[in-house]
């Protein structure tokens, strides 16, 4: 188990690299604070065996970094103050996630028997919020939840100003790419909280997938990259515009995700979403594009 001080990273399956997992990050000191719970349950279960897990913080409410809360029923379970209420609900994640907006309440009962119920219960359990850029103290470890929006809407990335760490959580620099796929994400705002990371006093970056900890020297080069990106999407998308595609078949390509996996209704719901955003940013319109329900806010 990887340590940078007294913050333990503990992994999911894989170095954490795909979801429903995610990396987390445990304070080793007398506050037992455990900072996401997406790691292998396994592993979380033996920090709470031998050390104890006094306080859960959760970043955002995505399921690979809440889905293992319901395992430590006696810890207190905070969130950011933005989706503490959008988790309070089924209905409000499917709002959040575009799945009501893209097909109805019909569609969102055809999600829910799909939703993982540890995922359901963990967010059930939630206890309240934590303020944004506050400085917490935990035995000595201060720490600040900033207010990263982007990914979503009220997602936070912990700041170590003492021991210069950033948990970049996801704005992961993974291959894929910056995701603001659901309805509460916001390509802007991504890109801001980006470069807002890289303006830290901090010299070690942790990401909640794939490669884990980066110098800053490292970090910054994998961030051009990584929201280079999103230009790349604009460019495909102009050009598919251009030759006249409806709305319809520009979410059957394969923009974001691979065109075979777009019969998975979620990852359907997350390519149209995405699309959506990308043709707003560049003020584009295409035949069909209006059909979105009207009364989703």
């Amino acid at each position: 188990m990887e340590r940078i001080g007294p913050i333990m990273l503990i992994e999911g399956p894989n170095k954490s690299s795909k979801v429903p997992y995610s990396r987390s990050l445990y304070l080793d000191c007398a506050d037992k604070v455990l900072i996401d719970s997406g790691a292998d349950p396994k592993s979380l279960l033996q920090i709470e065996k031998e050390n104890g897990i006094q306080l859960i913080m959760n970043t955002h409410y995505h399921p690979d970094h809440t889905s293992h809360n319901y395992l430590f029923p006696n810890a207190e379970k905070l969130i950011n103050p933005i989706e503490y209420e959008t988790a309070q609900s089924i209905e409000g994640i499917a709002r959040a996630n575009g799945v009501y907006q893209e097909w109805g309440p019909k569609g969102v009962e055809t999600w829910k028997q799909n939703l993982p119920s540890r995922w359901v219960k963990s967010l059930g359990q939630l206890t309240g919020t934590y303020e944004y850029e506050k400085e917490y103290n935990f035995s000595g470890i201060k720490v600040q939840f900033l207010h990263s929006p982007g990914h979503t809407s009220g997602l936070s990335c912990p700041y170590f100003p003492d021991l210069g760490v950033v948990f970049a959580g996801d704005y992961d620099m993974t291959s894929f790419g910056p995701w603001y796929n659901g309805t509460d994400g916001d390509i802007d705002d991504f890109i801001r909280s980006g470069k807002r990371l890289l303006e830290l006093d901090a010299n070690t970056y942790i990401t909640g997938h794939q490669k884990g900890v980066f110098t800053k020297e490292e970090f910054a080069v994998a961030m051009e990259t990584y929201l280079a990106i999103i230009n790349q999407r604009d460019e495909k998308i102009e050009r598919y515009v251009a030759q006249g595609l409806s709305f319809e078949e520009l979410t059957s390509i394969g923009i974001f995700y691979p065109k075979r996996t777009l019969d998975n209704g979620i990852l359907k719901t997350w390519e149209r979403t995405g699309i959506r955003k990308h043709l707003h940013r560049l003020g584009l319109t295409v035949p069909e594009l209006s059909r979105v329900y009207t009364n989703a806010k």
